[in-house]
């Protein structure tokens, strides 16, 4: 989680700190890409072996969890895949685990250490693995809008309801002021719930997500949003229109989502006769209302696998799990929905020799990469992450 201090360290970098391009090594900004000289080479040809070895060693005192989106040599050995929904339930029944490596990004492993015992140790394999859209919305700037709320006296009315995507500390913003979390599985039953509390929801972080299942599952109209700029005075609105909003919605999104356009879907219809477009809610309104089905990774994979055999998918999600998807339905023919490759590069910062790297040191009596939330934000967070999992 980046801290105040460390936002305030990086605006007062002057232009001779920076390096030229192609010259010279920051050693500092490339944390988690290498570990300490003991990270095995992606070359080594005793990797898997090592992986299978460190795995039995470990034995039931670990849980490896991966999200869907990570890669195929990562998931293999993933005890547990599934999306961040149904990876943050099974963190919070696995009593038995010792060790949790979570394959995935740091907002989950977050959630993880969050509703685990204290007695369980939650891994990242690799610090890198962060979120651009967690990243969006920092404490400080919610903590501003919030007052802004207050002045305009709709705070006491309005129901934060914060996605997954998100750091720990507005997790707790959201425990803390009666909100909940959601996933793009359970966003539908969050909002409904949300608006039997109060009367207008404050949405966080990805704007899509807000947008479409406020439009689309809840039937209100793109009119009743509004969007929140946190760069801007009062969000860039009026006070009129955030006294008339039902949902406020911050300005944030997914750096991979956000790619497909509506050009994308009416260039593969074009090329594809027949073509069913599904795409995953984190796309803009343009490309959701354009697609055939739009859902979570979770009812994607579903969706195309219980899919006629010699259907056509054009899947709008990261590419890690279309390939997955293809791969495990060959009687179909699945593509991605854009001709550019696109991978969450963030996600893809876990791979086999930092997971490797991650076990053989528990095996060996040191514990990496532990992430522990503080004791206020976790308990905060946790009041909103257990509201969502009593949904």
């Amino acid at each position: 989680m980046r801290t105040e201090t460390q936002e305030n360290w990086a605006m007062t970098i002057s232009l001779q700190d920076l390096l030229v391009l192609g010259q010279g090594r920051d050693l500092a900004s490339e944390r988690g890409v290498s570990c300490t000289g003991e990270l095995p080479a992606a070359s080594d040809p005793d990797l898997v072996a090592r992986a299978v070895a460190a795995r039995a060693g470990l034995g039931s005192r670990a849980l490896i969890l991966g999200h869907h989106y990570q890669r195929d040599e990562v998931i293999q050995f993933a005890d547990i895949t599934g999306d961040s929904f149904k990876l943050a339930q099974a963190a919070s029944v696995q009593s038995d685990a010792e060790f949790i490596f979570f394959c995935g990004v740091h907002f989950m492993a977050e959630s993880a250490d969050i509703l685990t015992s204290p007695q369980q140790k939650v891994i990242l394999p690799d610090l890198a693995a962060g979120c651009s859209m967690a990243d969006m919305a920092t404490a400080s700037q919610v903590q501003e809008c919030w007052k802004e709320l207050e002045r305009l006296g709709v705070a006491n009315t309005t129901i934060p309801v914060t996605y997954m995507n998100s750091s720990a500390a507005i997790k707790s913003f959201t425990g803390e002021h009666g909100g909940t979390i959601c996933t793009s599985s359970n966003a539908q039953k969050t909002m409904e719930w949300a608006l039997t509390k109060g009367s207008k929801i404050l949405f966080l972080p990805d704007q899509h997500l807000g947008r479409n299942t406020a439009v689309l599952s809840l039937g209100l109209s793109l009119d009743d949003c509004v969007l929140w700029n946190p760069w801007k005075p009062m969000g860039g609105l009026t006070e009129d229109q955030i006294k008339n909003a039902t949902v406020i919605l911050w300005r944030g999104h997914c750096s991979v989502h956000g790619r497909f356009t509506r050009d994308s879907v009416n260039e593969v219809r074009a090329r594809i006769p027949g073509v069913n477009v599904i795409v995953h809610p984190e796309c803009t309104h343009d490309v959701v209302t354009a697609a055939d089905v739009v859902g979570s990774t979770e009812k994607i994979i579903q969706t195309v696998s219980q899919s006629a055999p010699g259907s056509k998918w054009a899947v709008g999600t990261e590419l890690n799990l279309v390939s997955r998807l293809a791969a495990n339905n060959p009687d179909k023919e699945v593509i991605f929905l854009d001709k550019a490759v696109c991978y969450c590069s963030t996600m893809n910062r876990i791979d086999l020799p930092h997971l490797v790297w991650a076990m053989e040191s528990v095996l060996a009596g040191h514990i990496v990469n532990h992430i522990k939330v503080d004791e206020r934000v976790a308990r905060f967070s946790k009041l909103a992450l257990d509201q969502m999992l009593a949904l």
